[in-house]
């Protein structure tokens, strides 16, 4: 079969198919448009692939991509689907496609804002760009060994997160194999497990402390809201977000949603007098948005992540102690001043008791028993006369 040129192609303008060799045909409709087409056998069957139209697609060009498709076929592959195969997404875009899905399931803003830093600052510079299928383990160790022994908590996330964007990456048919994975075990070297606490106070102190943030120029909102946590021992968040539609003060309960909890289970709180005396503070800052402990800045919202942090900076206590670090002086002063059972105290901070067997059998959340504790926790932080325990709102 001759092949074709340039002069050969002007001069067809009779409907037809004009061979070029190798299964490269120039199409000929009766009305005269010119298109490439390619003849080849993929997988046992015989296939033609359009090329594209003449003189859009020049002869070098359809050769060029023919010769592509032999390539391709001769991978075992089949050049259609290649052609319709979804294009690779590159690690940024895959991780901000994990981190858009998993936003629903975050309860915690600020962990879903952190989870998607934390890959920009460490991954993002190496290999943010890369298509997920070109990046291999090498690429991984570059982003991890930097950090692995000088960083070993921040090292674990990021290869965590990184791992959890290629397990997407697989899931879609982009890779097969985890780069972040078990493949490279052997060249990291063991990390060891150093649980870091959180700095608390000695529970001795923590009066001393609420009266230093008392006195302090913080906004009323703040500053009840500190003394709340620290007498319910909750978390910041569930401080922070508490609704006056989950406060009973009849019952003289704080009844926290699971959605808002750590452990995503229903938590009630018994309210000491002193909670229901801050309570009665706060009421004074309440809106139609029902929030308890409003920003003095919004206030239909509740206070931000920071506020209580920025509180004890501000007031010379965070190089002691944090706001998480609160829940654990009232575990101390539980476990050394006190007789209370070890669950009851965990029940009062929302820990999870036991192994799955015993919590099925330990139904009670033991919530008399913890109002008795958390009245005692209160006069011991505070004092048992609750007329002499109302912030100054002026």
């Amino acid at each position: 079969m001759a092949k074709l040129t340039a002069t050969k192609i002007k001069s067809f303008h009779d409907k037809g198919r004009y061979g070029d060799g190798d299964g490269l045909f120039l199409n000929v409709t009766a009305t005269g448009t010119k298109s490439w087409v390619q003849r080849v056998v993929v997988h046992g069957r015989r296939r033609d692939i359009g090329l594209g139209g003449y003189p859009a697609v020049s002869l070098a060009q359809a050769r060029e991509r023919c010769a592509d498709n032999r390539k391709t076929i001769a991978a075992g592959l089949d050049p259609i689907a290649e052609k319709h195969k979804p294009t690779v997404a590159t690690f940024r875009e895959a991780a901000e496609t994990v981190h858009e899905l998993n936003i629903p399931r975050w309860r915690s803003g600020e962990h879903a804002k952190s989870w998607l830093r934390m890959l920009e600052r460490y991954a993002f510079p190496v290999i943010g760009d890369m298509p997920v299928d070109r990046v291999d383990r090498t690429d991984v160790l570059a982003v991890l060994k930097p950090i692995w022994t000088t960083k070993s908590e921040t090292a674990r996330r990021v290869r965590q997160r990184t791992r959890m964007v290629f397990r997407w990456a697989m899931s879609h048919g982009f890779i097969d194999h985890n780069p972040a994975g078990e493949v490279i075990d052997g060249a990291l070297p063991t990390m060891p497990h150093v649980r870091e606490h959180y700095r608390s106070l000695p529970y001795q102190e923590v009066g001393a402390a609420l009266k230093t943030v008392e006195a302090s120029g913080a906004s009323l909102s703040a500053k009840l809201c500190l003394r709340f946590l620290v007498l319910t021992a909750a978390r910041s968040g569930e401080a922070r977000g508490a609704t006056w539609e989950e406060i009973d003060l009849e019952a003289r309960t704080w009844r926290i949603q699971g959605s808002r909890m750590k452990a995503g289970v229903e938590h009630r709180v018994p309210l000491s007098e002193q909670a229901l005396d801050v309570l009665d503070q706060a009421f004074l800052l309440r809106n139609e948005a029902g929030v308890v402990f409003p920003s003095p800045q919004k206030r239909s919202a509740s206070l931000s992540n920071m506020t209580l942090t920025m509180l004890l900076s501000s007031t010379g206590l965070a190089e002691r102690a944090t706001v998480h670090g609160f829940r654990s002086s009232f575990k101390d002063w539980s476990m050394e001043m006190t007789d209370t059972p070890w669950a009851v105290a965990e029940a009062a901070l929302a820990h999870t008791l036991g192994n799955s067997t015993e919590q099925a059998y330990a139904r009670s959340d033991l919530y008399e028993r913890r109002r008795v504790l958390m009245q005692e926790w209160a006069n011991y932080v505070i004092g048992d006369s609750r007329g002499n325990n109302s912030l100054d709102v002026s």
